[in-house]
């Protein structure tokens, strides 16, 4: 039985890919800031660990908990709406902790396992505005597209070690909670210079009629994590959800 551990199972993409590979026949080790095992079904083949990836020593009591692993799906982050030049350092510090080196760190440390058996498979989930950047989303958007090229570099040296990386880029999908906490997250942030609020104002009117709509849905990117882990011919790096698929391909 093969082993998979999903960061961010609280909500989502991962936890409904949680649900998906449980539903497969894979065991699943899934990992939660809060852990709540209400939110899967009962299983021998599910474990549910406390981890914030954001912090050394839960990485790595995490990664030792987990054990044996054939693949690891970083999906963990956080969303972030506010102009520039009203985000603190703080918080463009903390946005990357999680988002990036978290991510980062987390790789690390399933490695030498891989390593060692020559094989597995990390996939990474980013997200398709980095194909194409919206305004108040720079840290957010920055973040993220450093975790793509992170990947795509690092595909190229585990590939000789039977080790494969790849990328998911989903689209925008307003009605998960990921979506909500962006915006609730701006709510609270530093207020910007007033210079910006009428832009702010007129963009986020336009952020709000696309919460209308569902051009990427949860069972998109489920299907493109489960396919990036247990489809050898698939490309390293996959569009998830219809707008998402149209920017990666135009």
């Amino acid at each position: 039985m093969k082993t998979v551990m999903i960061t961010g199972c609280s909500s989502g993409f991962g936890l409904e890919s949680a649900r998906h590979f449980l539903a497969q026949g894979w065991s699943v080790v899934a990992t939660m800031r809060k852990p709540d095992s209400s939110l899967l079904p009962t299983s021998d083949r599910l474990r549910i660990i406390q981890l914030d990836i954001a912090n050394a020593d839960s990485r790595a009591r995490a990664v030792k908990e987990a054990g044996h692993l054939d693949a690891l799906v970083n999906n963990a982050g956080v969303g972030f709406l506010s102009a520039f030049e009203g985000t603190s350092e703080e918080t463009v510090r903390r946005i990357f902790e999680t988002n990036t080196f978290g991510t980062f760190e987390m790789v690390r440390a399933v490695l030498p396992q891989m390593r060692a058996k020559r094989a597995g498979i990390i996939v990474n989930v980013s997200s398709s505005v980095t194909l194409k950047p919206l305004p108040l989303l720079p840290v957010y958007t920055a973040s993220k597209a450093a975790l793509n090229a992170f990947t795509e570099c690092l595909a190229l040296e585990l590939a000789p070690l039977g080790i494969q990386a790849r990328l998911v880029l989903p689209g925008q999908a307003p009605s998960t909670r990921f979506g909500a906490n962006a915006m609730a997250q701006m709510a609270g942030a530093e207020a910007p210079p007033e210079d910006y609020v009428p832009f702010i104002e007129e963009t986020m009117i336009g952020f709000r009629e696309q919460i209308t709509q569902e051009p990427t849905k949860s069972e998109d990117v489920v299907k493109a994590i489960w396919r990036a882990v247990t489809d050898p011919s698939c490309p390293m790096t996959q569009a998830a959800g219809s707008d998402a698929e149209a920017l990666f391909t135009a």
